[in-house]
């Protein structure tokens, strides 16, 4: 029985994915760093972010660069440390069309890679910092990416309450209290696929003002090699189909051995080679090989989206 359950895992169906404009790099620094070439080699990637400000060299004029300002300042009033480093880019002939904002401000618990910010001071640094980035160059703005679970939409239906306070102090004779000015919402899932298309449909439902929603952390985590295959399969066919998907990016860019949600999800072997997921996501021929962890690697679940993740295992429909 133990050779059954071994062949069904290896022989996990993926389909080689037909190339996507759609799909980015989560771009995770490592010990690692011959392996960034990986990422831009025989690769239909088009875009990343590093959860920073400021580019990776090594991807320098072959990918598009999306800055991000992962957290709050330490000074929200007076900081514009942001705005003038994507201001300088700009300036250097970069081309930034879109930013995001604030990863996982609803993570406090220290241990889930959260920003830990609250809404209030969210929507303060949001009208000094990122607001002035549309306006003066047309960035477009991607709003505060919270986690996956309940309180995630609490912190953003907060998030937006404070905008709008700051809007009607801002003009007393003002008739038009609008909230923060946001392009796309980005959100982050580590699941299964029924909750991922479900957490989507509810985040396009709330709010349908916004046309726009990326995926920029999402992943199978904690599952065998045959449910992370699968869900990998299913997903990145569904993101590239729904209307409303402006852009995603799957959380992998890094070896087996040292991954964060489990080894069956990295796009890397613990020897740094393309698994059957890395390769159909760059859009290349499936390799076969199988990744390996280690004891340590799915101790703990960074970037944690409120879910028990050793626990979620996807049935095939």
């Amino acid at each position: 029985m133990r050779y059954i359950t071994q062949a069904l895992i290896l022989a996990a169906p993926l389909v080689e994915a037909a190339a996507s404009s759609k799909r980015g790099l989560v771009y995770v620094s490592s010990k690692t760093p011959q392996d960034d070439s990986i990422w831009t080699t025989d690769s239909d990637l088009t875009w990343y972010y590093n959860y920073g400000s400021v580019p990776t060299s090594d991807f320098n004029g072959k990918l598009e660069f999306v800055p991000m300002l992962w957290g709050a300042p330490e000074d929200p009033e007076n900081d514009m440390s942001f705005y003038n480093t994507v201001k300088n880019l700009v300036s250097e002939g970069n081309n930034i069309s879109y930013v995001l904002g604030f990863n996982e401000p609803d993570g406090c618990d220290g241990s889930s890679g959260g920003s830990c910010v609250t809404a209030a001071t969210a929507a303060q640094v949001w009208k000094k910092q990122m607001e002035p980035l549309k306006r003066d160059f047309g960035i477009k703005l991607g709003a505060p990416a919270v986690t996956g679970a309940p309180n995630g939409f609490v912190w953003l239906q907060n998030f937006f309450s404070e905008c709008a306070i700051l809007a009607a102090s801002s003009d007393n004779n003002a008739t038009n209290t609008t909230s923060c000015e946001v392009d796309f919402i980005p959100a982050h899932w580590y699941g299964d696929f029924g909750g991922l298309a479900s957490h989507l449909g509810q985040v396009n439902g709330t709010y349908q003002n916004i046309s726009s929603i990326w995926v920029t952390e999402f992943a199978c985590a904690g599952c065998t090699l045959e449910a992370s295959q699968s869900f990998a399969n299913t997903t990145f066919e569904y993101l590239d189909r729904i209307n409303y998907m402006g852009r995603y990016s799957y959380f992998g860019s890094f070896r087996s051995s040292v991954s964060n949600v489990g080894p069956n999800a990295a796009m890397l072997t613990e020897k740094g080679k393309l698994t059957d997921i890395g390769a159909v996501y760059l859009n290349q021929a499936m390799t076969g090989n199988i990744p390996k962890g280690s004891a340590s690697s799915v101790a703990k679940f960074a970037g944690w989206s409120g879910i028990v993740a050793a626990a979620v295992f996807w049935s095939i429909l």
